[in-house]
């Protein structure tokens, strides 16, 4: 299944979330500029790893990525949920929101591949981070997905919590398949971590009088 949007317009401008497209799309593109060696140094230098934590290379790997499909999974996921998101809380909050989360998955990560000598990258733990407080907000919302079966192609509308909880399921499950396994892959126990944070966190960082209607309706 892949996402292709929610069904809750943005009320503000989604400064924030704009922005941190652009960045990542940014940094993508200086990667895709640099000779293989050149890359994989520059992965090593500014990825998260594991076995040589910093509290830098955990900020720095949010903005990284390994292909295009990496990014582009990411960047959608980051503008179908940011937005809303980023209207419940301010710019502000919202910045401060993510990278927070980011960091507790980047943390989670760690955690579990304590010890790896490979680079952790990409914007995912922060995301779910995002989606975390989706959940929490949004519960009755729906979103449209695209639903791949065999010979079976169509556009569909899941409810948000129903999704949403599924995914969270599938990080859980692959998380503990993956226990002991320091191999590289998809950094499921980050993905974890980021949504179980983006719970917790959005109870703090949302403005609570952007749930009133008529501040909506202004």
């Amino acid at each position: 299944m892949i996402p292709l949007r929610d069904v809750i317009p943005s009320r503000t401008t989604p400064l924030v979330t704009i922005a941190l497209i652009a960045v990542n799309v940014v940094v993508f593109v200086c990667e895709l500029s640099l000779p293989e060696p050149a890359l994989t140094r520059f992965l090593y230098a500014h990825g998260l790893v594991p076995a040589d934590f910093t509290w830098a290379a955990a900020f720095s790997s949010m903005f990284l990525h390994s292909g295009w499909l990496h990014i582009g999974g990411n960047m959608l996921s980051l503008w179908i949920f940011g937005d809303n998101i980023e209207d419940r809380m301010g710019h502000v909050r919202f910045l401060l929101f993510y990278l927070l989360v980011g960091l507790a998955a980047a943390l989670a990560q760690t955690a579990a591949d304590w010890g790896s000598g490979l680079p952790l990258i990409g914007a995912s733990g922060a995301i779910a981070g995002v989606m975390g407080a989706y959940f929490v907000l949004f519960p009755s919302s729906r979103i449209l997905v695209l639903v791949f079966l065999i010979f079976f192609v169509d556009v569909v509308e899941i409810p948000a919590l129903l999704y949403l909880g599924f995914w969270f399921l599938l990080q859980i499950v692959g998380g503990a398949g993956r226990v002991g396994d320091a191999g590289g892959g998809v950094a499921f126990w980050a993905h974890a971590a980021g949504f179980i944070s983006g719970i917790v966190g959005v109870l703090v960082f949302r403005r609570r009088e952007r749930q009133r209607v008529d501040w909506w309706s202004a």
